[in-house]
């Protein structure tokens, strides 16, 4: 998703091949041994099969002003950050599993430091570094809105507002719901849908 969002907004044409996990194609796997998704292949012949590099490439060559608060150092280091440290709790709270250590709602406890943080950077202004969005927005929401829909009723209830502003403004964004777009499963040999992305979003 995070992957998406960065490459809608370059003026370009992407060939999207939708695949099952359950049913790589061999062809996938050629290029990316690790097996996992997104996968990108660049005109140059660059294979990215990480969200966060696919982001960094798509927005570091073609839309500097995503990273007008920080650069692009500072911003991909609280990335990072924030995906070691609330992805796990995130996937412990979302996937409860019988043999784990705690409950889920201890895990969603954990997380809400990462939140507070959050909800405190978007008091005076409508994005998490000022009043345009950044890189840091796009690379966060995904995994925030993974944990709002978890529980969007207990979500929306805490007192968090600024951040349950920001997230429901980025649900009805066009950015975001551009990419929502549903492509028929690939399959090996054929070519893949045509996907017209557009950088007339946010400036």
């Amino acid at each position: 998703m995070r992957g998406r969002m960065a490459l809608s907004l370059l003026r370009t044409q992407i060939e999207v091949r939708e695949i099952l996990l359950r049913d790589k194609p061999a062809s996938m796997l050629e290029i990316s041994p690790k097996g996992t998704v997104p996968v990108f292949l660049t005109k140059d012949g660059q294979v990215i099969d990480e969200s966060l590099d696919l982001v960094v490439w798509a927005i570091a060559e073609n839309c500097p002003e995503w990273l007008k608060f920080g650069g692009l150092d500072i911003q991909k280091a609280y990335v990072e950050k924030f995906d070691q440290e609330f992805k796990p709790l995130l996937d412990a709270y979302k996937y409860d599993r019988r043999d784990a250590e705690h409950p889920a709602t201890y895990y969603r406890d954990k997380a809400q430091t990462w939140l507070d943080e959050l909800d405190h950077s978007l008091q005076k202004h409508n994005y998490l570094l000022g009043d345009v969005p950044q890189m840091q927005d796009i690379a966060l929401l995904p995994f925030v809105r993974q944990f709002a829909f978890v529980d969007k009723q207990w979500f929306d209830q805490q007192p968090r507002p600024n951040l349950v502003r920001w997230l429901d403004a980025w649900l009805n964004d066009d950015l975001f719901t551009s990419i929502m777009t549903k492509f028929p499963k690939w399959n090996e040999g054929s070519r893949g849908e045509i996907w017209h992305t557009s950088t007339d979003h946010h400036s």
